[in-house]
């Protein structure tokens, strides 16, 4: 290996950055982040920029280390053999290490008539295209949003706090990781906002034409601009390139995040799928998995024996308008309990924690190596549910077919 390590992070979001930026830790280390976009998108803000409440976007410049070449390009194809990358203008670079946080996208949903009619809201590109539609619309246009996540829900409250006339389809549950209590909390804040919350499986949604939803019930509803919150994809560069993934597309890695086929690739965020068993898609995931990749990274340069995952979730936060938001409480195994903050206190949380992690990206890259939320969580928590994975297993193989 040259005395100079390369290391490339493909990817500039939440895990991208951490990654690039925990690198620098080493001189001997040099360091390329390769990101489709010359500005940071703030994922978790997409709905405001559709509301018109924010941009959602940051220059790399204010979260991004001095010692971090930012290169604008696409990656297409991983020859980990030879540690090689293919860019789509035709460029070629070379890497000692690669750390894969290609993030993820909307799921292309099969839905008819949604691929033509409905817009996604996941990516910055997908906010963009669609604030000018619903700036266009008249304000008593009716506006449909599909799906109710967080993504969904939060931008049903802020196009209705904006004085939009919004339906939200859940097609289901209404925020299914909440619990009772802050789902009834969810809801009413949505009705008070004139929000028509549709839930249950007759509000599946069955096709989209350009004026109007149809539901699994038979209804259908009038809409003027459908929104498309619902579905989970990640790009599928490391399928196409012969790396093992999961069932979504997810690199498929070990506890270090290290790739099962190749010890030179490691993987953090939406994209990795850690024994076969993801962290939930959020920045609360990313951000410390990120900061465990470039720990890996430069372990391995040390001829040390990386450590493995130690976090685990406590919270899921969702803002309902610029006035009000919920911080549902979780247990240590990731599921909500009785206990929740909404109100104005919740909307000072969730913005508490939205401008917390432009912060911790910038302070990783002015001091890299001080960021340690994903040192001090319950790792083994994971391993229970690794454990009980595994011991399921045989008990599933031997079933009858």
């Amino acid at each position: 290996m040259n005395a100079n390590t390369q290391v490339i992070v493909i990817g500039g979001g939440y895990a991208g950055v951490m990654a690039a930026n925990r690198l620098t830790q080493r001189d001997d280390v040099t360091v390329t982040l390769i990101n489709p976009r010359p500005s940071f998108v703030h994922r978790i803000r997409l709905h405001q920029l559709v509301a018109g409440t924010d941009e959602a976007v940051v220059d790399y410049r204010d979260v991004l280390a001095d010692g971090v070449r930012l290169q604008v390009g696409t990656v297409t194809r991983i020859d980990a053999p030879a540690r090689r990358l293919t860019l789509a203008d035709g460029d070629t670079a070379d890497y000692d290490y690669l750390v894969y946080a290609v993030g993820s996208g909307s799921a292309d949903p099969s839905v008819p008539g949604a691929a033509e009619y409905a817009h996604p809201i996941a990516t910055l590109e997908d906010a963009q295209r669609l604030r000018p539609l619903l700036d266009a619309a008249t304000a008593t246009a009716p506006v449909t949003v599909v799906g109710a996540g967080p993504t969904g829900i939060e931008t049903a409250a802020e196009l209705a706090e904006r004085g939009r006339r919004v339906t939200l389809a859940c097609g289901g549950v209404l925020g299914p990781y909440l619990h009772p209590r802050g789902r009834r909390a969810v809801a009413k804040r949505l009705a008070a906002l004139g929000v028509a919350v549709l839930d249950g499986p007759g509000s599946r949604v069955t096709a989209v034409t350009a004026d109007a939803v149809r539901l699994a019930d038979g209804r259908e509803l009038p809409s003027e601009v459908t929104i498309w919150t619902a579905g989970f994809g990640v790009p599928d560069l490391a399928a196409r390139s012969g790396l093992t993934t999961d069932a979504l597309g997810r690199l498929l890695t070990d506890e270090t995040l290290t790739s099962v086929d190749d010890a030179h690739v490691v993987a953090a965020g939406d994209s990795a799928a850690p024994s076969g068993l993801p962290q939930r898609m959020s920045c609360q995931a990313a951000m410390p998995q990120g900061a465990r990749a470039a720990d890996t990274v430069l372990s391995r340069i040390a001829g040390e024996q990386p450590a493995t995952l130690n976090q685990a979730f406590g919270a899921q936060c969702i803002s309902l308008g610029r006035g009000t938001g919920i911080f549902q409480l979780g247990n240590k195994y990731d599921v909500a309990v009785w206990f929740h903050i909404n109100g104005k206190p919740g909307a000072k949380l969730k913005e508490t924690i939205c401008k917390g992690v432009v912060k911790h990206l910038a302070h990783e890259g002015q001091k890299p190596g001080e960021y340690k939320l994903h040192l001090m969580s319950r790792g083994g928590t994971r391993q229970e549910q690794l454990k009980a994975r595994r011991d399921a297993a045989p008990a599933l193989a031997g079933r009858p077919a």
